[in-house]
């Protein structure tokens, strides 16, 4: 009966600071880890929002390239007004 309160105290007294010490070790960097992951995830939503228009610039460049063969046609009809006596 004595040893079974010798080692109750030693499993008390020493194995379960120690398991508690080594799950430290663990945990904090877990936890770091998640802090991390939250990070990445606010951040990625972010980037995902401001790269979400990026499509409808291939349209902005093709409505750009009109307005400027139309503006060259106008400053083009202008030149013959103005030339013209």
């Amino acid at each position: 009966m004595v040893v079974l309160w010798v080692m109750s105290a030693v499993g008390l007294l020493v194995v379960a600071p120690l398991v508690v010490v080594l799950a430290s070790y663990v945990i904090r960097p877990a936890l770091e880890c998640a802090r991390y992951a939250e990070d990445i995830l606010v951040h990625g939503v972010g980037i995902a929002a401001a790269v979400e228009p990026v499509p409808v610039l291939l349209t902005t460049r093709e409505l750009v390239g009109e307005v400027t063969q139309r503006a060259v046609a106008y400053v083009g009809a202008l030149r013959r007004l103005a030339a013209q006596p």
